[in-house]
């Protein structure tokens, strides 16, 4: 008659280890997803990220706005002058 322990699903069996191997790949998993989260929630642009007080970080913004056509010409000269005021 087996038992527990001795029909290869306990600590002694076969594959008594095999719970450690799923333990370790799920917490490699999470950790990845995790890593991947954060590593893609950074800011793209370091000029973000690296403002400097004073208003330059801002207007390297506002430039880099207006490079991607978010902005019309009218729009970044009026905030410029609001940055540099």
């Amino acid at each position: 008659m087996y038992d527990f322990f001795c029909n290869g699903y306990g600590l002694t069996g076969g594959m008594g280890f095999m719970w450690l191997f799923w333990l370790l790949l799920f917490g490699a998993i999470i950790g990845l997803a995790v890593w991947a989260v954060t590593r893609l929630s950074r800011p793209a642009s370091p000029s973000v990220s690296s403002a400097a007080p004073g208003g330059s970080g801002a207007l390297a913004i506002l430039k880099e706005r207006y490079a991607r056509g978010e902005i019309t010409r009218e729009e970044f000269e009026s905030m410029r002058q609001d940055i540099l005021d």
